[in-house]
Order: structure tokens, then sequence, then C-alpha cells
């Protein structure tokens, strides 16, 4: 008879019977599942769970043709849009890590996050424009600069080698993501306000910020296809 134990045989991880926990399986599942139901609402603009899971593909595959990959921040100073909400999939579809900075941060901040982050690309919503120039003037290694040019607001400068959509066009749809090794791999890249010095970076890992949106979901009670009015700043604690 075999010392070993019977449960130790034979039952290693495999696709069939373990995988990552991750956000990243969030919105995979709704475009396989809800593929022509609303997903966001942004003034005039609608897309379906389909198209954002597309855009976040097409975004993934864009910063990998720019040299972005696992273990690299890319940065983003913006509003509650599409595109800061498709950042917090396809920045880590490919291993990168996601830094929303602080849009009441004053250029000092800013600057000082940029280089702690080591951003490689900074996306910056032209309504913030004059702090991201500030800042700039700061920062030593600076990072590659795409701007998010929102039709709804119209002051505001251009400060980046090209825009959001521009920058989406070089990605493509069919690009393989997910593309995660491990559950604790850095997901997302936060920081403290600062009051007692300099921001303090804090870092969410895919398990536990998946762990985190599943406890929202019990803890408020949330019912099947919610509409949700989202008030609250996205960088704010960086949740999925």
């Amino acid at each position: 008879m075999s010392n070993k134990n019977i449960y130790e045989q034979n039952l290693d991880q495999n696709s069939a019977n373990y995988a990552h926990l991750t956000p990243l399986s969030f919105i995979e599942r709704s475009a396989s599942v809800y593929p022509n139901k609303i997903s966001i609402i942004h003034g005039k603009t609608h897309y379906t769970w389909s198209q954002t899971y597309n855009r976040c593909c097409q975004l993934a595959s864009a910063l990998q043709k720019l040299g972005v990959g696992k273990g690299d921040t890319v940065s983003f100073m913006g509003a509650n849009s599409p595109e800061t909400f498709e950042a917090h999939f396809g920045v880590p579809m490919i291993g990168a890590v996601l830094n929303a900075l602080n849009v009441r941060l004053d250029a000092k901040a800013i600057a000082f996050i940029i280089e702690h982050a080591e951003t490689k690309v900074l996306f910056t919503d032209k309504e913030y424009s004059q702090t991201i120039r500030d800042a700039l003037e700061i920062v030593t290694d600076k990072p590659v600069v795409i701007d998010i040019n929102d039709p709804y607001f119209n002051e505001g400068e251009l400060l980046g080698q090209t825009t959001y959509d521009e920058f989406l066009k070089t990605g493509s749809e069919d690009f393989s993501c997910f593309q995660i090794e491990d559950e604790w791999q850095a997901i997302s890249l936060n920081y403290t306000s600062g009051t007692t010095g300099d921001p303090k970076g804090v870092v969410y890992h895919h398990r536990g910020s998946y762990l985190t949106a599943l406890s929202n979901v019990i803890s408020w009670n949330m019912a099947v296809h919610p509409v949700y009015l989202w008030t609250l700043p996205m960088l704010h604690c960086n949740g999925w």
C-alpha cells in the first residue's frame, strides 16, 4: 500500500478545477452572458457589455504594442467616464498595474506619484490639463502621454501624442486577454492623500480585488441587473 495520501494523488491544479481569482473574469462573463445589455451610459454614449469588453481588449492590445507589460504602471488622470472604466480592465489584462490618480491633488503631488510609481504611460483627461502640464514640468523621466478628449468638457487642452480614441484604434478586439499568471499579481497602485508627508503607495492584488467586489455585492444585497449611478470618483479605493 502506498504511504501517500489518496487525496494527494492525481489531483493537481489544472484548467478544469482551478482558476485565478481576478476581477477580469467579471467583464469576460458579462460580455459572454449579456452581450447586448447596456453596460455604460455616458451622456449620449451607450455601450453594451460586448462593446465594452472589446474596447477593453483593444486598450490592452494597444498598450502591449506600445511596450507595456507585466509589472508596468499605467497612470490615469480621469473623471468618471467610459475610458476610466475601461482602464480598470484593459490595463490589468496584460499584467500591467493601474494607478488611478487623485484628481484633487496638486501638480507637485501628482509629479511625485508619477515618478514614485515609475509610470510608463499617462492617460489624462483635458479637464485636468493644467495640473498635468505643471506636473510634467517637474517630472524627470516623462511617460508617454495620451489625452482623453471628453466631449462633455469643452475647456482644457490636449497635451499628449495622441487621443484615447485614436490610440484604441491601434489595438485589436481579438486580442487574447487574461494573461494572469498568479492571483497575487498586483492589479492597481493607489496612493494615500499624503496628509503627513508624501503620498504613500498601496498595492492591490487580483485576488483581493475580486473578493472585495463580491463582498460589496453581498453587503449591499445587490439585485440582478442593477442600474448604478456612479457618483463617487472611480479613483476612490479603485474598486471593481
